[in-house]
C-alpha cells in the first residue's frame, strides 16, 4: 500500500494538468447536476414553490364579523397568522368579461404570513388614486388572466349603493390559494381599508390564515380553532392540500416532462465522467507497462487508479457542491433564483447528498472499469508501430489528396474516425447532450405552436361568448352583433351536456360546435373532420375510454335519450382530459328540437387582439354579454419555458465538458504522430490544423446525429405525453431548420476553438521531446 500511495503521489505531481482538469470536470457535472434539480424542483411544483416563497398559510379561516380571531395566535402549534382581513365579495368587470372576487382590505405593508408574491407591478401604497377617483387593488394572477388585467388598468365594480367604481390595477401576485375558476369559488384581491369601505358590501366578514409548526396537525389544530371561534361563526375552512391539489394536474404534467430530461441529463454527465477518467487512464498506458516491469501487480495498478481518481471526484463533488451551496442563489436570472428558491423547499437536504453520492458512485464505478482495463495492460511496452493509431490511407483519401484537398482535412478525417469502436463510443457520448438539447428545443418549439397557432392544438376560438340574460338578445341579435363586431372572422354556435357512456358507468362531455354549413374548425390529426349528420371526432382520452377507434359508432344517452354518433375523426382536445365528443348543433337538434345553442365562439381573423374585440362587444351590447377567453394549455405550461432554457444550458455545459475531453485525447494522440506528420513534410501550422479538423469532424457528425435523433425523440416524447393525459398525439412541432442547424455549428464551432491553442502548443513541441512518444 505504501509504494501504491508513493506511485500514486508521484503521478500526481508529473500529471498535474490532468488531475486538474479531472477535478474541475468532476465539480462542473455534479454543480450541473445540482442546478438542473434546482431548476426541476422550482418548475415541476409551482404551488409548492410560491408555498414556500410567500410562507404560506396551512389553513384559512373564513368566518362572519363578529368574530374575534386575535386569540388564534396563542393556540398551540400556531407558527404565524396572516389577517385577519375584512372580505366581501364583488364582480369585477373589464372588457366585458366578468368575475368574482372576494376582496381583502390589506395594509400597504405585505403580510409576513401568506405574503402575495408580486410578479407584475407592485403592492398597495396609496399612489393608485388618480383624479378620476381610481382607488387601488391588487389581484391574484389567475384572476387577472381571466379578467386579461395588467398593472394600470382599469376594472369596474359595482358599489354596495349600486353605484359603478373604477379600481385601477396596481400589481398581479401568486397566492398559495386556491386558483380561480369561472363558476366556482370567488378569486382572491387586496385593497386598502379605505377602497374596501367604499365598494364591498355592507355584509362583510373576515379571513384568517394559519401557518402551522406541524403540518400533519392540521385537523386538530382546525378543531381547536373553530371551538375558540365558535362554530356557527366559521362559515368555511379551506386547507392547503385543497390547494395543492387544485394544482395537482399541472404539477404532474410538468413533473413527467422534467423528470425525462432529468434523467438524460444525469446519464449524459455519468458518460462525461466516465469518458474524462477512461481518457487519463489511456494516456498512462505506457507508465502501467513500466509499473509491471520494475514490479507491481495488477492488483496494486488498479488499486492506485482508485485511489487517485476517488480522491478527484471527492474533491470535484466537494468543490462543486460547494459552489451550488453558497453561490447558486447569486448567478443572475432564472436559474439563481431556482438555486436560492430550492434551499427552502422540501427534500433540499437529501437531494443536495444524494445527487453528489450518486455520482460519487458512477464516477466509482466507471474508475473501476477503467482500473481493471489498467491492470490486463502487458508488463512490456508494445511498440508504437504495432498498435496504428488510425485506419490506413483509404483509396479515397489517396484521391483527396491527389485532387489538391488540403492534408489537414484529409489527416483529420483519418484521425477523426480511425475504424476503432471507441471512436463509436466517442461520437455517442457527444452526440447524447446535444441529443437532449434537441428534445428541449422540440418541446419549446411546442409551447411556441401553443402560444402563436392555438388552432393547430384544438383551440380556433379566441373568445366564448354567452348572453348574460338568457333571452335578453334574441339568437339574430346575438349573431348580428357578433358577426358586425370588427375583428371576427366567424363565429360558430356551440351546446355542451354530459352524456353517459354505454353501461352507463361514467360521463363524458357531448359538444355541439358550428353547422352543417359553417362547421367548426377542429384540429383533426386522424381521420378527417364531421361534415355531415350523426358525424363526430373525440378525444384521445374518449377513445382510451370507451376503448373504440375512429371509423367505430358510439351509443350514449343524453338526458334519457339515445344518441348514436359515428366517430369519424380524433381531434386534439385539451380540455376535460381529452374525454369530449363533438359533433355539430344540427346533429343534437336532430334529437332534440328545442336545443338552443347556450354560447357562441369567436374565430378573429389573424393578427387582432382579442382584448380589443371584448371591449368592443361589450360596449356594442351594453353589458348583456359574458365574455371569456377561452382557456389556451400553453397557459399552465409556461413555467415550463425558463427551466428549457436553464436545461440547455446544463446541458451546453456537459457536453462542452465531453467536448474537453475529447480534444484533450485527440491532441495526446495526435501528439504521438508528429514525428511521421513532419517527416511526409507537414509544415507546425498544417500539423496544428490537421488536429483541429479531426477535432471539428468529430463534433460535426456527432452534432447531426445529436439533432436528427432528437429531433425523432422530441417528437415521440411531446406526442406520448399528449396521449397519456388525453389531449391526443399529434401535437409536437419540430424547431426551425436554421435553429437546428445552428446548433450544429455551435457544436462544431466550439470544438474548433477549443481545439485551437492545444493543437498550436502541440505542433511546436520539438523532435527530441516526441521520441519518447513512440513506446
Amino acid at each position: 500500500m505504501r509504494a501504491t500511495l508513493r506511485w500514486a503521489h508521484a503521478d500526481l505531481r508529473a500529471h498535474r494538468g490532468q488531475s486538474l482538469f479531472v477535478v474541475l470536470a468532476s465539480a462542473g457535472i455534479i454543480a450541473s447536476l445540482l442546478l438542473a434539480v434546482a431548476m426541476f424542483s422550482y418548475a415541476a411544483n409551482p404551488w409548492q414553490r410560491i408555498f414556500t416563497q410567500s410562507k404560506g398559510a396551512h389553513v384559512w379561516l373564513h368566518t362572519g364579523a363578529g368574530a374575534d380571531p386575535s386569540a388564534l395566535s396563542g393556540l398551540d402549534g400556531i407558527a404565524g397568522v396572516s389577517g385577519p382581513y375584512r372580505t366581501g365579495r364583488a364582480t369585477l368587470e373589464s372588457r366585458g368579461v366578468r368575475a368574482s372576487v372576494a376582496l381583502r382590505a390589506a395594509d400597504t405593508r405585505p403580510p409576513e404570513i401568506a405574503r402575495p408574491l408580486i410578479t407584475e407591478g407592485r403592492w398597495l401604497d396609496g399612489r393608485t388614486d388618480g383624479a378620476d377617483g381610481a382607488d387601488g387593488v391588487v389581484l391574484e394572477s389567475s384572476v387577472a388572466r381571466v379578467l386579461w388585467a395588467e398593472p394600470g388598468d382599469s376594472l369596474t365594480v359595482a358599489g354596495p349603493d349600486g353605484s359603478a367604481r373604477t379600481l385601477r390595477v396596481a400589481g398581479v401576485a401568486e397566492a398559495a390559494e386556491p386558483r380561480y375558476r369561472p363558476g366556482g369559488e370567488p378569486g382572491i384581491g387586496w385593497v386598502l381599508p379605505g377602497t374596501f369601505d367604499r365598494v364591498a358590501p355592507k355584509s362583510t366578514g373576515q379571513s384568517v390564515g394559519l401557518r402551522l409548526d406541524d403540518p400533519a396537525d392540521i385537523d386538530f389544530t382546525v378543531q381547536q380553532a373553530v371551538t375558540l371561534l365558535g362554530a356557527d361563526r366559521v362559515a368555511q375552512v379551506t386547507k392547503w392540500q385543497q390547494a395543492r391539489a387544485d394544482a395537482g394536474g399541472d404539477d404532474r404534467l410538468l413533473g413527467q416532462l422534467f423528470a425525462v430530461f432529468g434523467l438524460g441529463a444525469l446519464l449524459a454527465a455519468a458518460l462525461a465522467a466516465s469518458g474524462a477518467i477512461s481518457a487519463r487512464i489511456r494516456g498512462q498506458l505506457r507508465d502501467i507497462s513500466i509499473l509491471k516491469a520494475i514490479g507491481f501487480t495488477p492488483g496494486q495498478v488498479i488499486r492506485g487508479f482508485l485511489v487517485q481518481h476517488l480522491a478527484f471526484a471527492l474533491l470535484g463533488v466537494t468543490l462543486g457542491t460547494a459552489a451550488i451551496a453558497l453561490l447558486g442563489a447569486r448567478i443572475p436570472g432564472r436559474i439563481g433564483e431556482a438555486a436560492g428558491v430550492w434551499q427552502d423547499l422540501p427534500g433540499h437536504t437529501a437531494l443536495m447528498a444524494g445527487v453528489p453520492a450518486g455520482a460519487v458512485l458512477l464516477i466509482a464505478t466507471a474508475t473501476g472499469l477503467a482500473a481493471w482495463r489498467a491492470g490486463r495492460v502487458p508488463p512490456v511496452p508494445v511498440a508504437r508501430a504495432a498498435l496504428p493509431s488510425a485506419a490506413p490511407m483509404t483509396s479515397l483519401g489517396r484521391r483527396a489528396l491527389g485532387t489538391r484537398v488540403p492534408p489537414a482535412l484529409v489527416l483529420g478525417w483519418r484521425a477523426a474516425f480511425p475504424r476503432r469502436p471507441r471512436t463509436l463510443i466517442t461520437v455517442a457520448r457527444l452526440a447524447l447532450p446535444l441529443l437532449m438539447i434537441t428534445v428541449a428545443l422540440v418541446a419549446w418549439s411546442t409551447l411556441d405552436l401553443f402560444r402563436s397557432h392555438p388552432a393547430h392544438v384544438g383551440v380556433p376560438a379566441a373568445l366564448t361568448v354567452r348572453a348574460e340574460q338568457p333571452g335578453s338578445l334574441t339568437e339574430a341579435e346575438l349573431n348580428r352583433v357578433l358577426t358586425e363586431s370588427p375583428g371576427v372572422a366567424a363565429v360558430h354556435p356551440g351546446v355542451e351536456v354530459a352524456a353517459l357512456v354505454p353501461g352507463q358507468t361514467g360521463t363524458i362531455t357531448l359538444r355541439g360546435l358550428g353547422t352543417a354549413g359553417a362547421p367548426y374548425p377542429f384540429a383533426v390529426v386522424e381521420g378527417r373532420p364531421a361534415d355531415g349528420l350523426d358525424e363526430a371526432v373525440a378525444g384521445q382520452g374518449l377513445l382510451d375510454l370507451l376503448d373504440v377507434r375512429v371509423g367505430d359508432w358510439v351509443r350514449m344517452t343524453v338526458e334519457g335519450r339515445p344518441q348514436i354518433l359515428h366517430i369519424v375523426g380524433r381531434s386534439i382536445e385539451p380540455e376535460s382530459g381529452g374525454r369530449v365528443i363533438s359533433t355539430t348543433v344540427d346533429t343534437l337538434q336532430e334529437r332534440d328540437p328545442e336545443l338552443r345553442p347556450d354560447f357562441q365562439h369567436l374565430v378573429l381573423r389573424p393578427g387582432t387582439d382579442p382584448r380589443a374585440v371584448s371591449s368592443a362587444l361589450a360596449a356594442t351590447a351594453g353589458g348583456a354579454l359574458e365574455i371569456r377567453e377561452t382557456a389556451n394549455p400553453a397557459d399552465r405550461l409556461e413555467p415550463a419555458r425558463g427551466v428549457i432554457a436553464a436545461l440547455i444550458g446544463v446541458l451546453a455545459l456537459i457536453g462542452f465538458i465531453e467536448l474537453l475531453t475529447l480534444i484533450s485525447t485527440g491532441v495526446r494522440d495526435r501528439g504521438r504522430d508528429l514525428l511521421a506528420l513532419k517527416a511526409i513534410g507537414l509544415t507546425p501550422r498544417q500539423v496544428s490544423s490537421a488536429i483541429v479538423a479531426a477535432a471539428g469532424f468529430t463534433a460535426m457528425v456527432a452534432a447531426v446525429l445529436g439533432t436528427g435523433l432528437g429531433v425523432l425523440s422530441g417528437s415521440w416524447l411531446v406526442d406520448t405525453q399528449g396521449r397519456s393525459s388525453g389531449m391526443g398525439a399529434g401535437i409536437a412541432h419540430v424547431p426551425p431548420t436554421l435553429l437546428l442547424a445552428s446548433v450544429v455549428a455551435g457544436a462544431v464551432l466550439g470544438a474548433v476553438a477549443a481545439a485551437a491553442v492545444p493543437a498550436t502548443r502541440t505542433a511546436r513541441r520539438r523532435l527530441a521531446d516526441s521520441l519518447t512518444e513512440t513506446l
